[in-house]
Formats: C-alpha cells, structure tokens, sequence
C-alpha cells in the first residue's frame, strides 16, 4: 500500500518549487517548463481540494491528506518518465507536510511524513512573500505568510535540503531560477 507514497527511479533532475500559498509558484513551474521545454508537475491538492470545495462546500481536512499525497506521487512518477532532462515539481510530499504540521496542531500522518523525508530531489526553489496575495477558494492565510514562509524555510533547513531562495518580480525569479538549473543540467 505504501509504494504509492514512494518516488520511482527516473533519468531526469527533479526540482521543486516550495513555499506558501499566493508565492507564484504555479506561475515559476509553468514559465521554467516552457524554458526548458520540458515537464511540469501540477499541484494535485489544487484540483483535489477544489472539487471538495465545488461539491461540499468544505475545506482541507486532515482525512484529506493521504489522498492528496498519492494523488501527487502518481502524477510525479508519471510524468517523470517522459523526460530525461528536467522535471518541475510544482510542489512535493515535503510541503504537504508542513501544510499539515501548520493547519492541524502539529500532527502530520506518519506514513506522509515518512514519504517527505524519503522522496528526494535535487533542488527546491523556496518561494519568498514578496509577491502579491491572490485569494482564491482555497487561500486562507493571507495574515499569516510570514510564520507560513518560517515553516516551509525551517523544513527546508531541518531536513538539509537544498535550496534557493527566490525574491522579485516574475522575471527576476525565472533568471535565478534557470541560473541553478542550468549549473545541475552542466554536471
């Protein structure tokens, strides 16, 4: 049951873009996948949660959050398999993780957290809080991007992943971003 949880081997370099709702990180993996011509991978909770929204009127609960998870690990995998260059993750188990850890006390599955800390990728690209808040059906933060950004940075730093940091406009993250990516393609 848990191997739908876990990273299958691929041939390409996976970077994710990682930090708090409303950071452009949708935006960043769409732009970054047309530079490269290549595969993106889009945030699964997205059109999960907003199917609950359109058909419940309910927001994320903490049952939610397995399916979530197996729901990206499938596109994942999938999707890693038509490229052998670069895959942009337009976010991963990790940033589940601390989703969960923030809206529910603390607590996060332990078979979510397992798969966070298992499934590895190259490089994350940590989206910081200087773009605007759009909201959205699903945003619900917009007071709390500061603690929300501590959070993604501390599971970043907590769990030796590497990282960048991305400030600025739209233009100025895509150079940084290709920047790095264009050192990993190099080795």
């Amino acid at each position: 049951m848990e191997e739908k949880f876990k990273q299958q081997p691929a041939n390409c370099i996976k970077v994710v873009l990682f930090g708090p709702e409303s950071t452009g990180k949708t935006t960043l993996s769409l732009q970054l996948a047309r530079y490269y011509n290549s595969v993106w991978v889009p945030e699964y909770a997205r059109e999960y949660l907003q199917d609950k929204w359109n058909n419940e009127r309910k927001t994320c609960e903490p049952q939610d959050l397995l399916p979530i998870a197996e729901g990206q690990m499938n596109l994942e995998n999938k999707l890693a398999q038509k490229t052998n260059t670069i895959l942009i993750c337009d976010t991963d188990l990790l940033e589940t993780k601390v989703y969960s850890e923030a809206y529910y006390l603390g607590y996060c599955d332990p078979i979510l957290e397992k798969y966070a800390l298992e499934n590895t990728y190259d490089l994350y690209f940590l989206t910081y809080i200087d773009t605007p808040w759009e909201a959205d059906d699903l945003r619900d933060k917009p007071d709390h991007r500061e603690a929300m950004f501590k959070a993604f940075e501390n599971a970043l730093i907590d769990n030796n992943r590497p990282y960048v940091l991305l400030k600025g406009n739209k233009k100025e993250r895509l150079e940084t971003a290709v920047k790095y990516i264009d050192k990993l393609l190099k080795k």
